[in-house]
């Protein structure tokens, strides 16, 4: 069974940072783009991050861009996004997806797996 498993959610003072991770098991997605969707309350699922299968390509949502970094490593088969400077308007569900293809997508229909999200709050 193909799993995308979440961690690193938590409650967090503006300002702060936090390191989420995405840790797959199932089988492998080293050859596969992976992105990195929120989804605040009463809001649709957003874009934040995608990252090509080697790493070497990354793309990000203009709303985190500067203060984000996802990151991969393919031996351990997880993804992470590291996030400085958290505003309240951070706080979401963040949700880890695997994409079809190897490179970086911006688009939910890309994505064929999805985590179960982790929350992020961002007390101001």
């Amino acid at each position: 069974q193909v799993q995308l498993v979440e961690s690193g959610g938590a409650l967090v003072q503006a300002g702060g940072s936090l390191r989420l991770a995405c840790a797959a098991s199932g089988r492998t997605f080293s050859n596969n783009g992976m992105g990195w969707f929120r989804q605040a309350p009463g809001k649709e699922r957003m874009f934040v991050a995608a990252i090509s299968w080697s790493g070497g390509i990354t793309y990000y949502a203009d709303s985190v861009k500067g203060r984000s970094t996802i990151s991969r490593d393919n031996a351990k088969n997880t993804v992470y996004l590291q996030m400085n400077s958290l505003k309240s308007e951070d706080t979401a569900v963040y949700y880890c997806a695997a994409a079809r293809g190897s490179y970086y997508y911006t688009a939910d229909y890309e994505y064929n797996y999805w985590g179960q999200g982790t929350q992020v709050t961002v007390s101001s």
